[in-house]
Order: C-alpha cells, then structure tokens, then sequence
C-alpha cells in the first residue's frame, strides 16, 4: 500500500447539560473532516497548517455576517498537531488539525440474509453467543478465553 496523507479536522463541542439543576459543560472532540491530500507528506503539513489558519468552525460559520473575520489563536503542538482557539462575538470553538497516513481501509460486509426457516429456526434456539470484545495478545503469547 503507498502512502495516502490525509488532513484531519477536529472540533471541540461542547454541550451543556443540567443533571440536578447543575449547570455542566461536556467537551468532546469530533471528526468532522478527512481531506485526501495524496501522497506528499510535505503537501499534507502545508495544508494542515492552512486549515488551521483558515477553517471555520460549523458553530461559528452559521452565525457568521459576510465579512465577518473570527479572532484566531493558532498553536502548534509538539507532535504536529495544530490546535486552534476561534472567537467570535460571544461563541468560542477550539479546533485539532492533524496530518495522518492512511494504513488500513476495509468496506463493509454484510451477511447474507436469513431464510425463513433458518429465522423459525432461531426463534427455539437459544440467542448467539455475544460478540467477544477486543482485548491485546501480546505476539508469541496464546490467547486466552
């Protein structure tokens, strides 16, 4: 597989909840674009580092005016990650851009529909066992169940 770059962009979001008539932010970052830059990763950190300068946040684009130009905090972290603090009027958004190589990608599979007898069939049977969660083998030991 050839190195495919990406430019991911996160945001923060923030939602705010009242358990118990208290006020509480929840901060959770999220995934909201995965741009294909190619196979240049020099291409792939220039344009991360634009989005950083330039994106504007979904929270922040549907109350902007045209015109309209967010105060921005640019950083640069020692990974490579950019994060950014966007202010506009009285909203704030934090934004993380990073550079990731693509190194798995699998579609998905469905299995086959179920006949009708097979469905009768699972009614007096008892359910499926339920899927085993994922849990780390270090190479060269067994698993174990």
């Amino acid at each position: 597989m050839t190195a495919e770059w990406y430019v991911l962009i996160e945001e923060d979001t923030r939602t705010t909840e009242s358990p118990d008539g208290v006020e509480v932010k929840l901060h959770r970052w999220m995934l909201v674009g995965t741009h294909h830059i190619g196979q240049d990763q020099a291409e792939a950190v220039a344009a991360a580092e634009d989005a950083a300068l330039h994106y504007l946040p979904g929270v922040l684009a549907r109350h902007a005016r045209p015109g309209d130009e967010p105060a921005r905090h640019v950083y640069l972290a020692q990974d490579g990650a950019w994060v950014a603090l966007v202010r506009q009027r009285h909203r704030e958004c934090h934004i993380r851009v990073t550079t990731a190589r693509l190194v798995h990608s699998q579609e998905e599979k469905e299995a086959p529909p179920k006949s009708l007898k097979e469905k009768f069939r699972s009614l007096l049977e008892d359910p499926p066992p339920p899927v085993k969660p994922w849990t780390w083998t270090p190479p060269g030991k067994p698993e174990q169940d």
